[in-house]
């Protein structure tokens, strides 16, 4: 009898924690998203730390110990993009995602200029915050161009690049996303509407993960509140002409180029071109996989990840004082999303 009343009280416990667990992500999906972010920083051992730079504060978000691994996000994305993948970094790396200015917890005003070049020197002075003289980047997507134009302008502080699906490229093959911009003006990657969230979601991942509604609509909602600003940023990145062929081609920086093949942001073919810029690089197409290998398969892009870093000769000692930035040459008049 007591094992019959002990398990009617625990089943109505769980009813009761279901329910209040359902009214909660109703009332505060804030909250709820607060503690799920939190959850997942703490689970990759990662503390939010804020830098200032000139005109910005940044947010970053650092853990582990050993050399650092700088990590940038693509367009309209954040540092939380790789919580999941600095899970499996941090017993090997000192580990630092930022938020770029415009993006994220960093600073956002409507006026400045969010150019690569622009970003690119913050991403400078971003490491002199640091303390770093010269580091190992990743880079999604955007953010990929962005590290990419890093080791043109100041070659110097790159020990290495790892360039998940990086945008920059003219000569790959034209993606759905840039189809459609082709065809229609229409940029798919940012949601001038709640509604539309969902779409975006969709696109970049090949098996998007499950997101409870009231969360998604108060991400929905902060996604909708910056778009005028990351219209502004998507139309500065395009007339820029800052292409990465005639800028990075030869450069003899190590580099791990990882697409999915599944990718309908950027086409898989720029997996191709980047590996031939670039003559000391490997090239990892991933099945299955859309435009954000690190989340639908951290696990994988780590291990892939640290196999590429173990492979690298021994760094020297790295120089005093930064190197100047390189020359760089006018890229082509027309382009690609980022």
């Amino acid at each position: 009898m007591w094992i019959k009343r002990l398990l009617f009280g625990t089943l109505g416990l769980f009813v009761v924690l279901l329910f209040t667990m359902i009214i909660w992500t109703q009332v505060a999906p804030e909250q709820i998203v607060t503690l799920l972010i939190n959850a997942e920083r703490r689970a990759a051992k990662l503390q939010a730390v804020t830098l200032q730079i000139p005109g910005f504060e940044i947010a970053t978000l650092q853990g582990g110990k050993g050399p650092p691994l700088v990590l940038v996000h693509g367009f309209g994305a954040d540092k939380d993009h790789f919580t999941r993948v600095a899970k499996h970094l941090v017993p090997h790396y000192r580990v630092i995602a930022i938020d770029l200015p415009g993006f994220g917890a960093s600073s956002m005003p409507a006026d400045e200029a969010y150019g690569i070049r622009q970003q690119t020197e913050r991403l400078g002075q971003i490491m002199d915050a640091l303390k770093l003289h010269s580091a190992h980047f990743g880079g999604s997507n955007m953010g990929g161009w962005i590290v990419s134009a890093f080791a043109v302008l100041y070659p110097d502080r790159v020990d290495s690049l790892w360039l998940l699906a990086p945008s920059g490229l003219v000569s790959a093959n034209e993606s759905y996303v840039r189809r459609v911009h082709r065809e229609t003006g229409r940029n798919l990657l940012t949601s001038a509407t709640p509604e539309a969230f969902g779409q975006v979601i969709d696109l970049v991942f090949h098996e998007p993960p499950f997101i409870p509604g009231p969360i998604k609509r108060y991400l929905a909602e902060r996604s909708a509140r910056h778009h005028p600003l990351h219209m502004r940023i998507y139309d500065q990145l395009m007339e820029e002409a800052f292409w990465m062929e005639p800028q990075i081609n030869g450069n003899p920086v190590p580099a791990l180029i990882v697409w999915g093949n599944q990718d309908r942001v950027a086409d898989v073919s720029g997996g191709v071109v980047y590996s031939k810029l670039l003559p000391n690089s490997e090239l990892r197409i991933m099945s299955n996989i859309g435009h954000l290998p690190m989340i639908e398969d951290p696990k994988t892009s780590a291990a892939d990840y640290i196999a590429f870093r173990n492979a690298l000769p021994t760094a020297p000692d790295p120089a005093p004082v930064p190197a100047p930035g390189a020359e760089v040459q006018a890229g082509e008049p027309a382009g690609v999303p980022p």
